[in-house]
């Protein structure tokens, strides 16, 4: 097997088991790639790539981009603030107006669930989702296991947690999709009312305990408080949150366990983690920005094998 077996990568949800390890092992062969001295190579040379972005991104964006750089590609950034979707142009006319120019791959991130799946219909190019509303987040899913991969050798069997803003997370559903295709235990923590009713009915433990469910963990993963899309107050304060949910130096030594430490970024420090805990040697924060790259140049240079 040397393809992905979808045209597009839309969702964790829609990869089998297989094609995470093609993703994977093909991921190793470009992380040394992009260790060396000259971190070019002509993969896609031929390939012209638009990046779509109706949501405001740093790290996806940015890795995305390298990523292209690195096998390559040629590149269409496209900005919404200043295009014509502002004068009403709809989302299939503006992909559309951009394969026009003869575009190979979208890669797009939409504020709207389904928009990635809605957009695979109507044209006739390799989509890939970078993140559709609370839907889903394939790629930082994606490495994230890998990273939780190398670090504990295979996910079978080893119990994951994730913490905080579940219900406003699409890396939450992606993470659950993913970890569980590979064979590893999925618990989630965090105020009841920032916890999905149905998440239950995934196969996910639910804890409202910290400390218990660090305890129990092999690798906790932190997600960010989503503010910008919270319309009710669901805490009293950040600071609040904080005490309650936050990880810091003290809460690691009283459950004293070596426990893997994630974050999806951006970080709020001092609210789901403190600064000495991120910087940590229990943290691999910056082990998933550099997976990030080696990930999605393993997810374009599959998708174009199809």
């Amino acid at each position: 097997m040397s393809a992905l077996s979808s045209k597009h990568l839309l969702g964790i949800k829609d990869i089998s088991k297989e094609d995470i390890q093609l993703i994977f092992k093909t991921a190793e062969n470009f992380k040394e790639v992009i260790n060396r001295p000259i971190k070019k190579v002509p993969s896609l040379r031929d390939i012209t790539i638009a990046n779509i972005f109706f949501e405001n991104s740093t790290r996806t964006k940015i890795s995305f981009e390298l990523a292209e750089k690195r096998l390559s590609a040629d590149i269409v950034n496209f900005n919404s603030g200043t295009s014509s979707v502002n004068k009403g142009e709809t989302l299939v006319d503006t992909v559309n107006n951009i394969l026009a120019m003869k575009v190979d791959m979208v890669v797009m991130r939409h504020p709207a669930p389904g928009a990635a799946k809605f957009l695979s219909r109507h044209i006739d190019a390799n989509i890939i989702n970078a993140g559709d509303g609370t839907h889903e987040h394939p790629t930082q899913a994606l490495l994230d296991a890998y990273t939780l991969n190398e670090k504990l050798g295979s996910l079978k069997d080893k119990k994951i947690l994730i913490v905080g803003d579940i219900i406003h997370s699409r890396v939450a559903l992606s993470n659950i999709y993913c970890l569980q295709k590979l064979g590893a235990h999925v618990r989630v923590c965090g105020p009841p009312n920032l916890i999905p009713k149905y998440i239950e009915s995934l196969g996910v433990e639910v804890n409202y305990n910290l400390e218990e469910s660090l305890a129990w963990c092999d690798a906790a993963n932190l997600l960010r408080i989503q503010l910008e899309r919270q319309d009710d107050k669901y805490f009293p304060s950040l600071r609040e949150y904080s005490l309650q949910y936050g990880i810091n130096q003290e809460v690691l030594d009283r459950i004293n366990k070596d426990i893997i430490i994630m974050h999806p970024g951006p970080i709020n420090r001092g609210v789901e983690i403190t600064s000495q805990v991120a910087d940590s040697n229990q943290s691999v924060i910056l082990n998933q920005v550099e997976n990030g790259v080696a990930i999605r140049m393993a997810i374009l240079y599959l998708l174009t094998s199809n």
